[in-house]
């Protein structure tokens, strides 16, 4: 590359895209995502207009795009052509880096060696596979559609196309587990040496099946012993936990979600897609009719649009970088905000961290292991 680009490409600003593709075969029946079932022709609609929202974006001058996540839903229930057409679009829409870390999830069931290598050949570099557990009467019970076998079938299908960068979802305290159950799942994937795992308890959010259902769910105690026993067993096979629920070997930290949490910038793209760009926080129509009629003119299909004062932007400093396991770092919120941690926020850190829940080290703050437990409760206290 010419100097000059790369001059250029140093003043850029880091943006991350993502894309939402709101279909699945069946919804699960823990699952609040804005997401369903949809036939062959209206997903056709909705990428039509994926592909118009995309191009109606303004510039995004001074920006270059260091990640791609496709979300969903089901995003590899599209035609492998769909995809590769969406990610065609966004390179010609925006700036991207050479190294831009591209994911796209998939369930089991909906990938095939052709798709797998058109999403390679497209310049898709990491693959987020749908899992949640290796035991297939807990996959019944939790309303997914695939078994275990059929997930190995993927898993495998994807090392072959090139896959190098996978991503395995899992799920703990959901109905009828037990430790033991929970155990075997992590050592089953493990061993499998996927790059990276992500790791969540079950919530029962209003409105699914589950809070409908009188369901058998592990005490507080055994969900406690579960969440512990993930880094610790994870750990023996050299997965270090970077975020409150995503382990991963070294260097292969979700770039999108490690974003995320540090507050990078992000377009979301398609319904309901949320967005932090510019200091302003968006979010896209969740009107599948709305989207469809004002595709072309993104401006018609934001929502909630809020500029985030000086006070918001501290808060999120706080309770987003505290999920990261290596915390926050004083010297970085002086150096955003033009005045000390301590004076904003000491009270509450050295409360916490009297109680044994906060820590400092080498200039950071972070949970300590007991802190993890309890911090919904503690991030409130920074929302002042």
């Amino acid at each position: 590359m010419p100097k000059s680009a790369c001059a250029e490409r140093e003043k850029c600003v880091p943006l991350e895209l993502y894309v939402h593709i709101p279909f699945c075969v069946k919804k699960c029946d823990y699952c609040d995502f804005l997401s369903g079932p949809a036939g062959t022709e209206r997903r056709r609609e909705y990428v039509q207009a994926l592909l118009k929202e995309i191009q109606g974006v303004p510039p995004a001058e001074g920006y270059e795009v260091i990640s791609v996540f496709f979300g969903g839903g089901t995003p590899s229930l599209l035609e492998a052509e769909q995809i590769r057409e969406l990610l065609f679009c966004l390179k010609k829409k925006f700036l991207f880096s050479p190294d831009a870390e591209i994911t796209i999830e998939a369930n089991p069931g909906t990938l095939t060696k052709e798709k797998l290598e058109i999403y390679r050949n497209a310049g898709i570099n990491r693959l987020s596979l749908g899992l949640q557990s290796a035991d297939n009467r807990e996959l019944r019970e939790l309303g997914r559609i695939h078994t275990y076998e059929e997930f190995l079938e993927s898993f495998f299908l994807a090392r072959k196309a090139g896959f190098d960068n996978i991503n395995v979802d899992l799920m703990f305290a959901v109905p009828k587990q037990t430790c033991e159950g929970w155990e075997h799942t992590l050592r089953t994937v493990a061993e499998l040496k996927p790059e990276h795992i992500s790791a969540y308890s079950l919530i029962i959010e209003e409105g699914t099946p589950f809070s409908e259902r009188d369901l058998n769910l592990p005490d507080e105690e055994t969900e406690y012993r579960m969440y512990e026993d993930t880094a610790k067993i994870l750990g023996q096979y050299g997965y270090h936990q970077y975020e409150i629920s995503n382990y991963a070997e070294p260097g292969r930290e979700c770039r999108h979600n490690t974003g995320y949490w540090r507050r990078t910038e992000y377009l979301g793209l398609g319904l309901g897609a949320s967005s932090l760009y510019q200091d302003v926080r968006f979010s896209n129509t969740s009107d599948m009719e709305e989207y469809l009629r004002e595709d072309s003119c993104p401006d018609k299909i934001r929502r909630e649009l809020h500029r985030l004062t000086e006070k918001e932007k501290m808060e999120e400093f706080m309770f987003l970088g505290l999920r990261m396991t290596e915390g926050i770092r004083a010297e970085d919120f002086a150096g955003c905000f033009g005045i000390s941690l301590d004076e904003v926020y000491g009270e509450i850190l050295r409360k916490y961290e009297s109680g044994g829940f906060l820590e400092q080290q080498d200039g950071f703050w972070r949970f300590t292991r007991s802190g993890i437990h309890v911090s919904n409760t503690i991030l409130a206290e920074f929302l002042f």
